[in-house]
């Protein structure tokens, strides 16, 4: 089961860095347009509208970028917390594996002192048997 959500959730991460590399390349060519497109509009010779422009066109980029690095984060943060509920788990289930293997060595322990008590006096009584047989 566990195979199955890993298989899951990698499906989920390629489509979420495909959505955002599509993001990406949409906001740099979307951009890139405005910019060329507001340098023709404003002519060789208006530096203020120019500095202006190139203002809000970084302002864009800032926002652009902002946007997926924080989608980015949400998606890091959500798998170190996945990741740390996987940690805390596979450590639970290791002691309980410790626990019962523990368990299992004393049982055979006592099972193998059990078993030669019962084959010393099994051997006790063969030797009593005879004993009685040649008196």
């Amino acid at each position: 089961m566990s195979i199955l959500r890993s298989e899951k959730i990698d499906e989920t991460d390629e489509g979420n860095d495909l959505v955002a590399a599509s993001e990406v390349e949409a906001g740099i060519r979307d951009f890139v347009r405005n910019d060329v497109a507001y340098l023709r509009r404003s002519g060789p010779g208006i530096d203020g509208a120019a500095e202006h422009g190139a203002e809000a066109a970084v302002n864009n980029v800032n926002s652009l970028i902002q946007r997926v690095a924080g989608t980015s984060l949400a998606e890091i943060d959500n798998l170190i917390s996945e990741l740390e509920g996987l940690r805390d788990l596979l450590h639970a289930e290791g002691q309980r594996v410790q626990r019962e293997i523990s368990g299992y060595a004393q049982l055979s322990q006592t099972a193998m002192k059990s078993t030669r008590m019962i084959a010393d006096n099994v051997a006790q009584w063969k030797h009593a048997a005879d004993g009685l047989r040649n008196a």
